[in-house]
C-alpha cells in the first residue's frame, strides 16, 4: 500500500510519550503500548468509506491478486480525499477513516461542502474504478461511505508517527455506515443545522 497520511497542523499539539518514565507499581518497557492526549477537543466533519462484502470477494481472486483489489479502492478513494482538502486518519482494514481540516472552521462553507462533494465524487467514481479492477482481472467494487461532525480528541500513541482520533463523530460514523445504500452515502444528523444553512433541503434522513 502506498497510502501516506500528510503531516498537518494537529501533529504539532500533542504531547512527546517518554516511554521510559517509571511507573510507581512497575517499569514501562519500551514495547508497551502508550497513548497521549492533546487535552484539546476540536470540532471536525469526520468520514468513513468502507468495502462491501470485501472478505468474501478476496476469498475467490486469489491471494495474488488480493494486494492489487485492496491498493486499487484504498488509494482511489485517498485520492479523491486529497482533491477536497481531506486528510487519511488510519487505514483500518478495507476501510479510510478521513477528516477535513477547514471544517473545524464553524462559520466557513469550505470545510463542510468539501465533505459532501468529496462523498458524491466517491460515489460517482464507482464506475470508473470497476473499469480499472476489470483490466486488472478483478471483480467490481462496492462500497458505502458515512460522515458525521463533532467534537474529537487528538491521540497519538508511542508505537506510531500518525496522529489518531477519538470521539462521538468517529464511532458514529462507523455505527451509520451499514445503513448508507451500497454504492451510496450517509450522513450523521448533526450535519442537518450545516447543510440547511448552506441552503441544502434535499438531504433525505
Amino acid at each position: 500500500m502506498i497510502i501516506q497520511r500528510k503531516p498537518t497542523v494537529t501533529d504539532e499539539v500533542l504531547p512527546v510519550i517518554d516511554d521510559s518514565t517509571e511507573n510507581s507499581d512497575q517499569n514501562i518497557s519500551s514495547s508497551d503500548y502508550m497513548v497521549a492526549f492533546s487535552g484539546n477537543t476540536t470540532n471536525y466533519c469526520i468520514g468513513l468509506v468502507d468495502m462491501v462484502n470485501s472478505t468474501k470477494i478476496a476469498s475467490t481472486i486469489g491471494n495474488g491478486k488480493i494486494p492489487t483489489y485492496y491498493e486499487i479502492f484504498l488509494n482511489s478513494m485517498s485520492k479523491i480525499l486529497s482533491r477536497f482538502g481531506g486528510f487519511v486518519i488510519k487505514n483500518v482494514g478495507d476501510c479510510l477513516v478521513y477528516y477535513f481540516p477547514e471544517s473545524s472552521k464553524s462559520n466557513r462553507k469550505y470545510g463542510f461542502m468539501s465533505c459532501l462533494e468529496c462523498s458524491l465524487a466517491m460515489i460517482e467514481y464507482h464506475d470508473t474504478i470497476c473499469k480499472r479492477l476489470n483490466k486488472e482481472g478483478l471483480p467490481c467494487v462496492d462500497y458505502r461511505i458515512s460522515a458525521d461532525y463533532g467534537s474529537v480528541v487528538l491521540m497519538k500513541s508511542n508505537n506510531s508517527e500518525s496522529v489518531d482520533m477519538i470521539g462521538p463523530p468517529v464511532n458514529m460514523c462507523s455505527k451509520i455506515n451499514h445503513a448508507a445504500m451500497t454504492n451510496g452515502a450517509v450522513m450523521g444528523e448533526t450535519f442537518i443545522p450545516w447543510y440547511t444553512n448552506l441552503g441544502i433541503t434535499s438531504l433525505r434522513k
